[in-house]
């Protein structure tokens, strides 16, 4: 995996921990009766999903690109490979 595709993994990862979090608040603010303040929370904790989840699909487009556009190196050992499953006639 790349080393970009981990980082959105990662950030994707802390935006829904923080969404968790907003969750758990709008529920002790709703069961209190603070509803302002539930709703608050729960509109805060959609941002980070919505956030997290473009991170999730920004890291699986990293990673489609890579294996549909390998680097040179990738190629040069894919072709050394092909050669020497080749039988030598020589």
């Amino acid at each position: 995996m790349s080393k970009k595709a981990a980082e959105h993994h990662r950030r994707a990862s802390e935006h829904l921990k923080h969404a968790a979090h907003h969750h758990e608040e709008a529920a002790k603010h709703h069961d209190a009766g603070h509803h302002e303040k539930a709703a608050h929370h729960a509109h805060t904790a959609r941002g980070h999903v919505i956030h997290g989840r473009g991170y999730a699909e920004e890291a699986v487009k990293v990673k489609s690109t890579a294996r549909n556009n390998p680097g040179r190196d990738t190629m040069r050992s894919k072709r050394a490979a092909a050669q020497a499953s080749r039988p030598h006639l020589g």
